[in-house]
């Protein structure tokens, strides 16, 4: 990617999203009660505010696919490469050929991982902005043997894959907890990983460089935010983050999204960076 080209994301339009199964805490009690037109207004704004930071392209929705509006799970980008999902739960699996399909017509070339590793794409691979390091959530989608299938793809070009096991329901995915910043900076909610990853962390990324949210934050879905061009796009945040993201020269977004929040999943969720890695200064 240049280095003065602009972000390019994927997102996908919600007109038939809504919570028709169960598979994490955040979809409890909420089967039918999304509201279409308000999701439709989110997912809107969402969109609006990320048009003048990215190109954004839009993937065709399914009607039969009511998560496919989280793009963040249709795989990992890796150069031209396209890594795709494999879903751990059946009501997701039908997506899988929809974002292949859509990689290989963007003239992506699809390097699958085995057959039997669950993999839930950039939901849970999210890279470092600062170095050369690709982290890797596991424990509720993806499986500690994506790690090493991972590598195998990544380390040739000079990244390590660092795993990190989530041990709190409410945060299945990396991206519900864990914000990697411009600058090597970093977003995370310590109590989703379990001491060892937290350690992992903590020893990688210097103290004035990381960011420990709280559990208000957190659940608002704080670090499940888009950073773009000194931009962090979110649904919510406390006053206090606020003004440590402003210390940081951030400006903070806030878009709420309340409606896909019913599903587990927020802004980050709801985008996949299609450039990546990006860049990182020297």
């Amino acid at each position: 990617m240049c280095a003065n080209a602009r972000p390019r994301i994927l997102m996908c339009s919600p007109e038939y999203f809504g919570v028709e199964y169960v598979i994490n805490p955040w979809m409890a009690d909420q089967t039918g009660k999304v509201r279409p037109r308000e999701a439709m207004s989110q997912w809107s704004a969402l969109y609006d505010a990320l048009s003048p930071l990215a190109d954004i392209t839009c993937i065709a929705p399914s009607p039969h696919q009511p998560d496919m509006v989280f793009t963040a799970n249709a795989g990992m980008v890796f150069g031209d490469r396209f890594v795709p999902s494999r879903f751990r739960h059946q009501e997701r699996a039908g997506e899988e050929a929809h974002f292949a399909c859509w990689a290989e017509h963007a003239a992506y070339a699809i390097t699958p991982l085995p057959d039997d590793v669950f993999f839930e794409g950039a939901g849970d691979a999210l890279y470092d902005r600062g170095r050369p390091v690709l982290w890797l959530g596991y424990g509720f989608r993806t499986g500690l043997p994506a790690a090493s299938a991972l590598r195998d793809i990544v380390e040739p070009s000079g990244l390590s894959v660092q795993p990190l096991r989530l041990v709190d329901p409410r945060f299945y995915h990396l991206d519900t907890c864990f914000c990697p910043i411009s600058g090597g900076r970093l977003l995370y909610y310590p109590p989703a990983f379990d001491p060892e990853s937290v350690r992992r962390i903590e020893g990688a990324v210097p103290e004035d460089q990381r960011l420990a949210v709280s559990e208000e934050d957190a659940e608002a879905f704080a670090c499940n935010a888009v950073c773009l061009n000194g931009a962090i796009v979110m649904n919510r945040a406390t006053s206090g983050l606020k003004a440590r993201l402003g210390e940081w020269g951030l400006r903070c977004v806030e878009t709420p999204l309340g409606e896909f929040m019913r599903a587990g999943g927020a802004a980050r969720c709801l985008t996949l960076r299609l450039d990546e890695p990006e860049p990182v200064a020297a």
